[in-house]
């Protein structure tokens, strides 16, 4: 089994949806980080327990190849959109959304197809339509001034 289904077993275990496990290095410190989500969010002591979960499977099957730093966080008020997945869990959030040919709209999803069709009411509350494989780049995004 790949580390990540692993983790992602771990995690539900836990009762929480793995989001998404990024690689990184920051001043020469490797770190894994592991974004959980919930329906009714992510506190610390979730996080705490999470880590004590995925620790021993990541004694096993090191992921960074030595010494690493394993954080687990929820991925934030503000999160980019990899997956299909990812917007089918931010129906009623408002995205930012850029195209291939770079243009920038932003609205609030509405749906989400099993075959990628995107659909969000944009700022003027018109319903707008974009393939998933025709977004070059997606965040949510929150409005501070509200």
């Amino acid at each position: 089994m790949e580390l990540e289904e692993s983790i992602k077993l771990a995690v539900e275990g836990c009762g929480v949806d793995l989001y998404d496990i990024q690689q990184t290095k920051e001043h020469k410190i490797n770190i894994l980080r592991v974004y959980i989500s919930h329906k009714d969010g992510v506190n610390l002591d979730k996080c705490a327990h999470v880590s004590r979960m995925i620790s021993p499977l990541l004694d096993i099957e090191e992921p960074m190849n030595g010494k690493y730093t394993l954080e687990v966080s929820s991925p934030g008020i503000e999160r980019k959109l990899k997956t299909l997945h990812h917007f089918k869990c931010s129906i009623g959030s408002k995205v930012k959304i850029k195209n291939y040919q770079t243009e920038t709209v932003k609205g609030t999803v509405v749906s989400v197809s099993d075959e990628g069709l995107v659909t969000f009411n944009d700022l003027d509350n018109k319903k707008q339509e974009i393939q998933y494989e025709d977004v070059l780049s997606a965040s949510t995004y929150f409005d501070w001034n509200n």
